[in-house]
């Protein structure tokens, strides 16, 4: 088992029983030093895609799960991971009880563009499904997002 820290629509604890069922809830906590963002409007479907990039007065909620070998194969491919659409990177995560090295995925693509305001609202309502503090998830209800036909 491994460490992987969900920031995106993966903070939904009932999408990622779905995705990686073998794989348990470890903890949740901060990525310090980074910020949720987007990118890869021309990847996504609807607007640009979750990513989080460096910047050392922001931080992102993850939630930290115990991933399997198995449940990992298989999330890759939900993250088209394995086209390389996001790649891999380790990460610490600040959390209650200590500092914990952990993996996860960052788009590999440029930074800009704006999320779909139903995309947008799925990240929001993972980071409360997942007890994100009430200002986080405000604060992703409030982010610039594209409406239909921009």
């Amino acid at each position: 088992m491994t460490l992987y820290a969900a920031y995106g629509t993966n903070l939904d604890p009932a999408r990622m029983s779905e995705r990686c069922p073998h794989s348990p809830l470890h903890t949740t906590g901060w990525l310090e030093g980074w910020r949720l963002t987007f990118g890869g409007e021309d990847h996504g479907w609807d607007g640009s895609l979750s990513t989080i990039v460096q910047d050392p007065f922001e931080q992102v909620f993850v939630a930290v799960y115990d991933i399997t070998e198995a449940d990992e194969a298989d999330l890759d491919g939900w993250e088209a991971a394995d086209s390389g659409l996001y790649r891999k990177t380790k990460v610490r995560v600040a959390t209650l009880t200590g500092e914990l090295v952990v993996w996860t995925y960052v788009l590999d693509a440029y930074e800009g563009g704006l999320p779909s305001a139903s995309y947008l609202g799925m990240l929001a309502e993972a980071a409360e499904a997942a007890s994100a503090p009430d200002d986080y998830v405000a604060a992703l209800r409030r982010r610039p997002c594209r409406t239909n036909g921009s």
